[in-house]
This record gives structure tokens, C-alpha cells and sequence, in this order.
């Protein structure tokens, strides 16, 4: 069972992450250019929303409001729910699951150091059945 710092580990360092007065627009290039799928937005360096395609969707494209005009502060989720870097990987999963979100900052001490993807969870937990499938066929086998 691996925790939140080990998964943060395998993930290349830094994250990405837009001001609150932004228009969509900006959020939209970087989302792009960085492929990835949501973003933390951060004033200085304090956590205050998250960004996702979904968030886009729903509230820029089938509100009517367009991307050029709207700042990111007024489609963000805010408050962000958060994980630290002790929790496990099934901690993750219980909460992406029950609050049904793709991603998870991952605080620590108040400080944002990385996030996590749902994507990074079922890697995580791919890896770790293989290698169990692997230790479990060389006893059979051995």
C-alpha cells in the first residue's frame, strides 16, 4: 500500500497552476500545453481552487459564458479537497470515489507539493498487482 509521497515519487517534479484572475482562455493553452487535465490555482502560494476540463465544460460551454472573458475565479472549485503526503493510496480512492474528483493536490504543512491524478492512482495500483502476480508465480513455480 503505497502512500501519497511514494506516488508523488514517480511523477515528474512540479506542478501546474494559474492565478484566479485569469480568463479560462490562459487555463484552457496551459491545460494543453502541460497535457494535463486540471489545474490548481494558487494566489502566491496559497492553494484557493482547482480548474478541470470538466469545470470548463460544464460551467463555461453550457453556461454561455466564453473563455476569453470569464477569470478562472469564477468556475473554480473552491474549496479544494486535499490529501497529505502520509495518506495511502486507498485514501485516495475513497475520496476520489465518494466526492466523484479526478484530482487531488497533496498538501503538506499548509504547502502545496504536487497532485495526483485518478490516473496515477490505478497506475499505482496496476504496478503493485503485476508485481504481486510476479511474486506469486515464481513461488508456484519455484
Amino acid at each position: 500500500m503505497n502512500s501519497v509521497k511514494m506516488l508523488l515519487k514517480t511523477k515528474p517534479a512540479g506542478f501546474c497552476h494559474i492565478s484566479p484572475q485569469a480568463k479560462i482562455i490562459e487555463a484552457l493553452r496551459l491545460m494543453a500545453d502541460k497535457n494535463v487535465g486540471a489545474l490548481m490555482v494558487m494566489e502566491n502560494e496559497r492553494l484557493v481552487g482547482i480548474l478541470s476540463e470538466r469545470d470548463y465544460a460544464r460551467k463555461v460551454a453550457l453556461m454561455g459564458r466564453t473563455s476569453v472573458d470569464t477569470p478562472v475565479a469564477d468556475i473554480m472549485v473552491s474549496p479544494v479537497l486535499t490529501v497529505t503526503p502520509q495518506q495511502n493510496r486507498e485514501d485516495c480512492m475513497a475520496l476520489m470515489t465518494a466526492k466523484r474528483v479526478r484530482h487531488l493536490p497533496v498538501v503538506d504543512n499548509g504547502r502545496v507539493i504536487g497532485i495526483l491524478s485518478i490516473g496515477d492512482i490505478v497506475k499505482d495500483a496496476l504496478l503493485e498487482q503485476e508485481a504481486t502476480i510476479h511474486h506469486l508465480e515464481s513461488y508456484v513455480n519455484s
